[in-house]
């Protein structure tokens, strides 16, 4: 004789009949349960689905019972929670903190996931002062970085002040979080907490909205971004967000082997892999400036038992791999080799108007000159055009790329990569001659080829003025790619001859 037995609801599993497209392949053509994996197709030879079509009637019941026996183990009730709440609607704090109970390894205690409601766990930092972005504890001290503040607070322990200014210590109050002590200063973290890097008792970071790189440590925040570097970051901080609020990176890490602050500044892109559209530079505490420029792009940065590491695209290879700095050849990131180059201005006697006629210099091997400009006359009113006229230079070659011979077939220069192939040995016994620089007693000199376009009323120009003229010059040096690339390149001085023109 058939019963109906009634099902407890509140102890009974009900299972919804779906497919699921993540075990295509695995469990072809059968739909599951919810979601679960462990449900027979069969049982006793007899189908669980006669079809796989999903249809509202597709519902299954599993008891609280194991294995449905009677008088079997059944699944306990469990705990009911009964919460009434005014508002059942869920909160962003952005400006406070919450902490959960204690977790101590060593007795196994592990309350990381307990929150009670019956002790005051939060803390609320100055809302005023924009959302929290990072958090770092030193010490006994949390330090609270807010968009547009940063605080600490002491952990673990409060201090009560007399009236003299005296400290009077606290041994039976049980306060994790302490009262909230902002440092001077009108400085945040702005959001980029990925700029944030920390070496000693030094934490370093950035401050986009008000255009300046932070050091934090013991006197309070330093805006290192004035060390001769304040226009500079002035331009590229706001440009890092330029097209869309908040798309851009400002990754931030310390490198262990240079002993320097890494900042890598990098614009919205939809695009992973490297292009010109960022700058990473290095922060040195010895010199109290900015000494270098980098050519990578990294999406991560931190250091590990002495060495510096990097998380970026390899272009090669068209994955995101890990890098190691610091070995290997000079100047090649991410599988690129680059070039290391100085740009610098030669300026004496600002007042007066000179002809430079050589440049010179001290060092290795390898260097060369792509740029040798003079100032600009600036637009005069006769110039429709406004066009700023200054003198320039050829390409100055190295010592090695510049270095030719004269075929005696017929009478025409050979340079130094197709003399070697043309000819039997790299050198054939002819006279070397070298159209950039020259080297005479471990010393590197060259003459300025003038390389301008003609002027307005200006009669002789070009390669036929000897130098350049102009009150200063800008200058860029750079290694080349033929000698001994990636090798030791070193450069003591740099100069120029140059006559007096006028005052």
């Amino acid at each position: 004789m058939a019963a109906i037995i009634e099902v407890k609801y509140f102890n009974t599993f009900l299972l919804k009949k779906v497919n699921d497209p993540e075990i295509t392949g695995r469990n072809s053509g059968f739909p599951v349960y919810d979601g679960s994996r462990g449900i027979p197709q069969q049982i006793g030879g007899y189908p669980l689905f006669a079809t796989v079509s999903v249809d509202n009637k597709d519902w299954a019941i599993e008891e609280s019972r194991i294995r449905g026996g009677y008088n079997n183990t059944s699944v306990s009730l469990g705990v009911k929670a009964y919460l009434v709440e005014d508002e059942p609607q869920g909160a962003v704090r952005g400006n406070a903190l919450i902490y959960s109970g204690i977790y101590n390894s060593r007795t196994g205690i592990n309350n990381t996931n307990v929150f009670s409601v019956g002790e005051d766990i939060t803390k609320a930092a100055d809302p005023a002062n924009g959302s929290i972005q990072r958090l770092y504890a030193e010490d006994t001290n949390l330090i609270i970085f807010q968009e547009n503040k940063v605080s600490r607070a002491l952990i673990d322990k409060d201090a009560i002040y007399t009236a003299e200014g005296g400290g009077v210590p606290v041994s039976q109050l049980q306060l994790v979080i302490g009262q909230i002590i902002p440092y001077a200063g009108n400085y945040g973290i702005s959001k980029n907490p990925e700029s944030f890097a920390v070496y000693g008792y030094r934490k370093y970071f950035s401050d986009m909205d008000r255009n300046a790189m932070l050091r934090l440590s013991q006197d309070g925040i330093t805006e290192i971004s004035n060390y001769g570097m304040f226009d500079y970051f002035r331009d590229n901080l706001s440009a890092v967000n330029e097209t869309s609020r908040n798309t851009g990176k400002i990754v931030g890490g310390w490198d262990m082997h240079q002993k320097q602050y890494t900042v890598s500044l990098q614009p919205f892109t939809t695009a992973p892999s490297v292009d010109g559209n960022y700058q990473t530079l290095g922060f040195d505490e010895t010199v109290l400036g900015w000494p270098s420029k980098y050519s990578y792009k990294p999406s991560w940065m931190f250091s590990l038992k002495s060495k510096f590491y990097s998380i970026g695209y390899d272009a090669n290879s068209g994955y995101i791999n890990l890098w190691e700095h610091n070995k290997g050849l000079r100047a090649n990131f991410y599988n690129t080799q680059y070039d290391s180059y100085l740009t610098f201005v030669f300026n004496p006697k600002v007042s007066l108007s000179k002809n430079f006629k050589t440049v010179n210099y001290e060092g290795s091997n390898g260097w060369k000159i792509t740029q040798f400009q003079s100032d600009f006359t600036g637009p005069d009113e006769f110039n429709t055009n406004y066009i700023n006229y200054s003198d320039v230079t050829t390409v100055v070659n190295s010592y090695y790329e510049g270095e030719y011979v004269i075929n005696p077939a017929d009478g025409q220069a050979v340079d130094r990569i197709d003399f070697q192939s043309v000819f039997s040995t790299p050198n054939p016994g002819l006279p070397r001659e070298f159209a950039g620089f020259d080297r005479k007693e471990n010393k590197y000199f060259a003459n300025l080829i003038n390389n301008t376009q003609a002027s307005e009323a200006e009669i002789v120009f070009g390669d036929s003025m000897t130098g350049i003229k102009g009150y200063y010059c800008t200058v860029t040096i750079r290694t080349d790619f033929s000698t001994d690339v990636g090798g030791v390149k070193e450069l003591f001085a740099v100069s120029s001859n140059y006559v007096e023109s006028s005052y």
